[in-house]
């Protein structure tokens, strides 16, 4: 698996915890990062993605789909500044920002491994 690669497969594990999350206990995670709690379904149609999303970064990963990979550094690295913007506009809590730092670390851990 090229660093890349790894850094990618390392990425969609760390979506399917929160995505596994949302769709099961979901209340228990948005208590946690300072949300309010719901009992709407649209949380665990959130995790479902979530999950999804995970499953396509791990299987590309193992198939070292190196054309895909710098895409996730665009969208990470978007994903970051739309939260950051989300939590100083107040329409978020300031725990999103810790998911869009994760995200930015893992975007530039990407980028650097495709450039080495």
């Amino acid at each position: 698996m090229s660093k890349a690669a790894k850094s990618v497969h390392v990425f969609g594990l760390y979506l399917v915890l929160p995505g596994i999350g949302f769709l099961l206990i979901p209340n228990v995670l948005l208590t946690l990062s300072g949300a309010p709690t719901t009992d709407q379904p649209w949380i665990r149609v959130v995790g479902l993605l979530v999950l999804a999303l995970g499953y396509y970064y791990v299987q590309a990963a193992r198939k070292d789909l190196s054309e895909f990979f710098p895409f996730t550094v665009h969208t990470r690295a978007a994903l970051f500044l739309v939260f950051a913007v989300f939590v100083l506009l107040r329409l978020a809590p300031r725990a999103l920002i810790v998911f869009g730092v994760v995200d930015l670390a893992g975007a530039i851990w990407t980028q650097r491994s495709l450039r080495s």
